[in-house]
């Protein structure tokens, strides 16, 4: 029997509540970790070059093949994480990318820097699915958006935190920041193992019983998700939202560095610090906004991340056309407080489309369809970039592209058939 709609709920436990948050303290560390490890490269790019030596195209391409390995295996990945225990699946992923990181410090030529990318790409694609689906597990629908929020702004805190890659290679060398971090999150995936668990029992028997009840194999559990006509909207918007937001964060550095002449190191530190300061304040907004509008609109989660894009696309716009640096930090901020609605609220929306059981593999699905056209968009940048083309020209077409996204989501309707639960 199909429950009412009810917003307020999370848990009929208090202590249950209590663990809830715990989980996503614990997570917002893997989440801070998981982006610091993957962004810090494109902070250190004089470095690197100087140290071995390669084109803006195959600089592009580091970054590209993480992305592009990191989509092919998320659908497989998130599968895992709807069938096996998610806690253990998240435990594995960190520590198995932290060893990545720590090779990556010593790799010498271009060669193995993209075989260690590439390694990596498989072993952080195991982990995002996992940990949103794991907190959708223990916040139920009342606190959703904001739980989802507070653990992407670990995501954001690393990406900032990135930056440090920059400023850390001018001053030890460009593989001194992988060794670091890579021993940190080493060290903390053996943290876990006794502090990270699964959603309570009862809680997982509750999903499991929401839709159909015999096991599905990955097949047809892509079949379910496909024969959802909302989800390929959903597809789409995060599809091309990641090949217009990986053009601008690929290559923010850069603009700044040959528009306004800062250093590398300052150039890292600003395009992190500025942008990760504005995503924190978008997450908490969107997810606190979306929490409080779904007690009179089903659709708030849908229609969040919409609305911030048509905030974000001419924030981007006017980065590209102005000479004036706290015109661009302006727009720079905006265009992070917008665009971040939606990370507050792609699975909170996906828990109204898909299968409750296939959530996990929903998100890597989307996760797939997002890096492979976002690892193209910055091997793209880089090959314009070797054929002199500004990179204002790319952060104009980003503009446009976010435009056309927020069209695809206000398409977005919650299915008849999945319940929010």
């Amino acid at each position: 029997m199909k429950t009412k709609f009810d917003p307020t709920q999370m848990t009929s436990n208090p202590n249950q509540c209590t663990r809830a948050w715990l989980v996503v303290g614990l997570l917002w560390i893997v989440a801070c970790l998981n982006y610091l490890d993957r962004v810090m490269i494109t902070t250190m790019h004089g470095s690197l070059v100087a140290a071995i030596p390669m084109t803006d195209a195959q600089f592009g391409l580091l970054t590209s093949v993480f992305l592009w390995v990191y989509g092919v295996i998320s659908p497989f990945t998130g599968y895992l994480a709807d069938r096996c225990s998610r806690s253990r699946v998240i435990i594995a992923s960190l520590l198995v990318w932290s060893a990545l990181t720590w090779l990556t410090g010593h790799a010498k030529t271009f060669e193995q820097l993209l075989a260690a990318r590439a390694l990596m790409g498989i072993s952080e694609a195991t982990y995002i699915p996992a940990a949103l689906a794991l907190i959708a597990d223990y916040h139920r629908t009342g606190t959703r958006s904001l739980a989802t929020g507070v653990h992407m702004t670990g995501v954001s805190v690393g990406a900032g935190l990135g930056g440090l890659g920059g400023w850390l290679a001018e001053r030890h060398g460009w593989n001194y920041a992988f060794i670091l971090f890579g021993i940190v999150g080493i060290i903390y995936a053996a943290v876990l193992v006794f502090t990270l668990r699964d959603a309570p029992r009862e809680d997982a028997e509750a999903l499991a019983t929401a839709g159909p009840k015999q096991k599905a194999g990955f097949v047809e559990a892509l079949g379910s998700l496909f024969s959802c006509g909302p989800f390929y909207f959903m597809l789409g918007y995060w599809g091309v939202l990641g090949m217009a937001v990986w053009a601008v964060v690929g290559w923010l550095p850069t603009y700044l560095n040959e528009n306004f002449h800062l250093s590398q190191g300052v150039a890292g530190l600003s395009a992190t610090g500025y942008l990760q300061t504005a995503t924190l304040l978008g997450l908490l907004i969107g997810g606190v906004w979306a929490d409080r509008w779904s007690r009179t609109n089903i659709r708030a989660r849908i229609l969040v991340p919409a609305i911030g894009l048509c905030l974000a696309a001419p924030a981007v716009f006017v980065m590209a056309k102005t000479s004036v640096l706290i015109v661009a930090i302006a727009g720079l901020m905006l265009y992070g407080v917008g665009r971040y609605f939606t990370d507050a609220n792609m699975m909170p929306a996906l828990c109204l489309v898909a299968d409750p059981r296939y959530r996990a593999t929903g998100y890597g699905v989307l996760n797939m369809f997002s890096c492979i056209i976002g690892g193209v968009s910055i091997y793209a940048g880089g090959a314009l970039r070797d054929a002199h083309v500004n990179v204002n020209n790319l952060f104009m077409w980003s503009s446009v592209s976010m435009l056309f996204c927020a069209g695809l989501m206000f398409m977005v309707k919650p299915s008849r058939r999945v319940a929010e639960s």
